[in-house]
């Protein structure tokens, strides 16, 4: 049977997740779980603070999860948020860095499964940072964060198309191009990072390039529907020969 405390953490994560902070708030302020030692609590009251622009409060809640386990991911992230926000971006780079430290040393201690799982949840918390970046048009920090993730992540392939579309949105192409190229290199028979290539190329109007991709993702799965899809709209084009 779940304790009273536990009971009382669940509803407020629910709550929460469902952005019903008020009622989330509530329950987080309740004294049996403001007296306890769980990171979580103090990591969705900052959350909530920093939604209602009490950046102030949110910054030393955040820092009270932290203090709690330095090692934790969710409080490190809104912690450096907050503080880019503020234009605070050496404290908020060293606060992402310093957990990130821990969870090394920590990680020196572990298992390889348990290291590639660490790895995997810092890579997710790039991603997130480089999605709000993104979101915002601030490119060059976004592909920073990308770029971290790629380090850390063994999902290659997914954040090098997310890292292109970064790119694209720079208004980037060439760049974009450059590093899905550089990918097919490393393995020439994925799918998804040809038929992006082949868009770019099309959408930059290089048809007969855009042409060639999509070829040859037919040569190395011949009924995808992308592909084929994509060849009849260049075709319409009157170009599909890379020769002409």
């Amino acid at each position: 049977m779940r304790s009273f405390s536990g009971q009382l953490l669940d509803e407020a994560r629910e709550a929460f997740i469902n952005g019903k902070y008020k009622e989330a708030e509530s329950l987080l302020m309740q004294p049996t779980l403001q007296n306890s030692n769980n990171p979580e609590i103090f990591q969705m009251m900052a959350t909530i603070l920093y939604n209602r622009g009490q950046f102030n409060k949110a910054i030393k809640t955040f820092k009270k999860a932290l203090a709690i386990d330095p090692t934790y991911t969710d409080a490190a992230v809104g912690l450096s948020i907050i503080l880019n926000d503020l234009g605070k971006y050496e404290e908020a780079k060293k606060v992402f860095e310093d957990a990130q430290a821990l969870v090394d040393k920590k990680r020196s201690r572990q298992t390889t499964h348990v290291t590639n799982a660490v790895e995997e949840k810092f890579a997710t918390k790039h991603l997130e940072l480089a999605s709000m970046y993104l979101q915002y048009k601030r490119f060059k920090p976004a592909l920073e964060q990308y770029q971290q993730a790629y380090s850390l992540s063994q999902k290659k392939v997914e954040i090098t198309l997310q890292m292109a579309e970064c790119h694209i949105e720079a208004g980037q192409n060439n760049l974009a191009i450059k590093v899905l190229k550089t990918l097919l290199q490393s393995n020439g028979k994925l799918i998804a990072p040809r038929l992006k290539l082949g868009l770019i190329y099309y959408n930059s109007h290089m048809i007969a390039e855009a042409v060639d991709q999509w070829e040859n993702v037919l040569r190395l799965d011949p009924k995808n529907e992308e592909a084929t899809r994509y060849l009849k709209m260049a075709q319409a084009t009157g170009i599909t020969d890379l020769s002409i």
